[in-house]
């Protein structure tokens, strides 16, 4: 069985560390969870620990290009 013609390009390899922390909505804005939600946290009111679960957008032009990058098929 003779193999495949390659085109020449190369393929786009998906951030995995990337995808796992970000995500896009319907819109298309970048989504992101919060940090510190591993432990330490019996300290913290139940209104702090109902906040953590909740995405946040990501702000700011320059990390936007960065994470588009990583991710090529977001």
């Amino acid at each position: 069985m003779p193999h495949k013609i390659k085109s020449g390009k190369f393929k786009l390899k998906t951030h995995k560390a990337t995808s796992k922390r970000f995500r896009a909505t319907g819109s298309g804005m970048l989504v992101r969870t919060k940090g510190g939600k591993a432990h330490l946290r019996r300290k913290s009111s139940k209104r702090v620990k109902a906040l953590f679960a909740e995405m946040v957008t990501v702000k700011g032009s320059s990390y936007i290009k960065r994470i588009r990058r990583l991710l090529p098929n977001l």
